[in-house]
């Protein structure tokens, strides 16, 4: 059988025409070839996610981004259109993760969460619920938040101090510093010296240093040997005598603050005490009577004479 020119052109033309269809279809994201089943989810915001990005379940790419395009132009809500081959059952009840792989270099990528305890399956054309999981980027950056403030404000106030520093921080007081700082290396040169001179004097008077250490390590043996004399000296004994001692001595002081005894009555009784000082006064008396008229207490005769009675001078007026 042959076949005729025109009938090998319109096969050239229908041939064309299919490759030109499988490969927009293919360029398009879609394989004519394949039995992919189309899910559709929307999201508010999908900021880094671009047609053809991956599509998986379980960390195992099972599809693609197909394409993204607004479902409502008032709300600004956007439809994905997902491409996903799997045997893997799918619930309707499943969710489209929308989250941001490793530090989004490749930008964001959807994961579907299966819904194990629904077993309806989704049908072709279904839509899924939609999730968003903020990526490391963003996590990072809530957490960087509070710290970006703390070093503004911590900047902010470094730099007021630095200003009042400067203010401060005149030529005047700049060149009190540079004065001050010289002189303290001065001292410094002068604290080296007077430690090499104390050095020098520690060297040259090293004898009289060891001498003085033995004398002192002497007199330390000699006190520890009086510490133990007196150790020995049974020092126990002789508290416990002064104790009873003075125990004795505490009896009588109590005795005579109680009247007790010759010494207490003496203290105590006011009647002895009067008789005392009457006496004393008697006695005084006596004396004074005495100097002034011997007569009348001593007689004295060399030849024997009988003593005349003593008679009283008059005093005279």
């Amino acid at each position: 059988m042959k076949v005729t020119r025109e009938a090998k052109t319109a096969i050239l033309v229908i041939g064309a025409i299919l490759m030109f269809i499988w490969g927009y279809s293919f360029l398009k994201g879609r394989d004519l070839f394949n039995s992919y089943k189309t899910y559709y989810v929307v999201y508010n915001n999908v900021e880094g996610l671009s047609p053809s990005a991956p599509v998986t379940l379980n960390g195992l790419v099972v599809g693609k981004v197909n394409s993204i395009a607004f479902r409502d132009t008032v709300q600004g809500t956007l439809v994905i259109e997902l491409q996903v081959k799997t045997d893997f059952p799918i619930s309707k009840t499943s969710a489209a993760i929308l989250y941001e792989p490793g530090l989004g270099i490749s930008g964001k990528q959807i994961a579907i969460a299966p819904d194990l305890k629904n077993h309806t399956q989704a049908e072709n054309g279904d839509y899924l619920k939609s999730r968003l999981e903020p990526g490391m980027l963003a996590v990072v950056s809530d957490k960087l938040a509070p710290l970006q403030t703390k070093i503004e404000a911590t900047v902010v106030s470094a730099d007021s101090l630095l200003h009042n520093i400067n203010n401060v921080i005149d030529r005047q007081t700049q060149e009190n510093l540079r004065t001050a700082i010289y002189e303290m290396s001065l001292t410094m040169k002068e604290f080296n010296k007077a430690a090499k001179t104390l050095n020098g004097t520690i060297s040259g008077n090293k004898a009289n240093i060891d001498a003085t250490m033995a004398n002192l390590n002497r007199t330390s043996g000699n006190f520890a040997a009086i510490s133990d004399s007196i150790n020995q000296a049974n020092l126990g004994a002789t508290m416990k005598k002064l104790d009873a001692s003075l125990a004795n001595v505490d009896k009588i002081m109590n005795d005579v603050q109680s009247g007790k005894g010759t010494l207490g009555k003496f203290l105590k009784d006011e009647a002895m005490y009067d008789n005392l000082r009457d006496a004393s006064e008697e006695l005084k008396e006596l004396m004074a009577d005495f100097k002034n008229n011997p007569k009348r207490y001593v007689h004295f005769s060399v030849f024997g004479k009988k003593n005349t009675p003593y008679t009283e001078e008059k005093k005279k007026k």
